[in-house]
């Protein structure tokens, strides 16, 4: 059987399950990442996570040409940074990092992430460090064959990492939470 196609349906099982409802069925405990620094590029300059120390993140891996889940975790994660007190979102960060360094560059990703919430980060590396970055949050993400318009998408998982003050992996939050359950995670962290 050809490689592609396993880690394809490999892909595609955790992609859905992580999409599905935990409520549904038979629940599966994963250990949660590791998570790790890193240091990309923004509009803005270089974003180094060391840097960041004593603030939350919210970590989201995703693309500025995704169809549907990219907009609804960046609206959901402007929903909860409107949210918090002007105190609290001093000392919280929202940060996309791309899956697509190929077409995504910072001053798109400025842009992108600029309509959802002003206060949001975009960053991207080269194809490399974006591969070492992901695994280590274990996010997951595949680019599709190009198609004759000259278009992909990448397939990637949607949840959202909350790195606690320390540089940790404190939450993993799945797509669709509630703005109230985000707040209320990033405000035990603060």
């Amino acid at each position: 059987m050809n490689i592609r196609i396993v880690l394809r349906c490999i892909f595609a099982a955790a992609f859905l399950a992580a999409c599905s409802d935990p409520g549904m069925g038979e629940r599966v405990l994963v250990a949660r990442p590791d998570g790790g620094d890193f240091v990309l590029q923004s509009a803005a300059g270089s974003v180094d996570s060391k840097a960041l120390r004593g603030n939350v993140l919210l970590i989201y891996f995703g693309y500025v040409n995704c169809p549907d889940i990219c907009p609804m975790s960046m609206a959901a994660g402007a929903a909860a940074l409107n949210t918090l007190t002007p105190t609290e979102r001093a000392k919280t960060r929202m940060i996309m990092i791309s899956v697509d360094p190929e077409r995504d560059t910072p001053a798109k990703l400025k842009e992108y992430v600029a309509y959802f919430h002003p206060a949001m980060i975009g960053a991207v590396g080269t194809a490399a460090e974006t591969a070492v970055i992901a695994k280590s949050f274990a996010a997951g993400y595949m680019r599709q064959p190009t198609r004759p318009d000259g278009g992909y998408a990448v397939d990637h998982s949607s949840q959202t990492f909350v790195i606690g003050p320390d540089g940790k992996v404190a939450e993993l939050l799945p797509l669709g939470i509630a703005t109230d359950k985000v707040v209320a995670t990033v405000r035990k962290l603060l």
